[in-house]
């Protein structure tokens, strides 16, 4: 569990190094572009994950690793998460940057609308970059109670259950060409179903 939580962390690492070398930077060479973010996603995880199973194993074997009784060890996961979440908003806030730079050199010749399309921008970036986890990154757990540990956990679990989700709908479905594939699959089958009930 804990290597797919830091996958999704390195994920979301990658996916915003990814756009701010496209934006702003030229940082991975054209032939070889896809393998450093796969191996950043994939890969760093198990650079954290392997010593934190072997301190679990040697040191804290207890009702399946669900207890953390020296929070040391807990810091072998939690370091690399507050790393990749702080440079993320960092990149995050630097885009954003470009974004706006961009929208008010346009505002002067055509967009009079760019405060509109900055916080159209700003949301859809936030759940790629995952910048969410920002609210309660240094909330860690010995520190909440009650009531604010609970509200944690539900906005916590709540924003990374439908993340995906709002990726997809924002990068695909709401994307010009993948409407224009739907609206094509569903005419297809549209015509289909009046060829067979014509035959029938």
């Amino acid at each position: 569990m804990q290597y797919f939580v830091l996958a999704n962390h390195y994920w979301f690492f990658g996916e915003a190094f990814y756009l701010h070398s496209v934006l702003i930077t030229s940082v991975f060479t054209e032939n070889n572009k896809y393998l450093p973010y796969v191996l950043l996603g994939w890969g760093t995880p198990l650079m954290f994950v392997i010593p934190w199973m072997l301190m679990k194993l040697l040191k804290e074997n207890k009702e399946c690793w669900a207890i953390n009784e020296n929070m040391n060890y807990w810091w072998i996961i939690r370091v690399p998460v507050l790393f990749a979440s702080l440079v993320n908003f960092l990149i995050f806030m630097k885009i954003l940057k470009v974004i706006l730079s961009k929208l008010r050199a346009d505002n002067q010749l055509r967009y009079p609308d760019y405060k509109l399309r900055l916080a159209k921008a700003t949301l859809t970036l936030i759940p790629l970059f995952g910048v969410h986890e920002m609210v309660f990154i240094f909330a860690t757990d010995e520190q909440t109670k009650g009531v604010l540990r609970l509200v944690k956990v539900f906005v916590t679990l709540f924003l990374s259950s439908f993340q995906g989700f709002l990726v997809a709908v924002l990068y695909c479905y709401s994307n010009k060409e993948v409407k224009a594939e739907l609206q094509k699959c569903l005419q297809g089958w549209r015509r289909r179903l009046e060829v067979m009930c014509c035959e029938q």
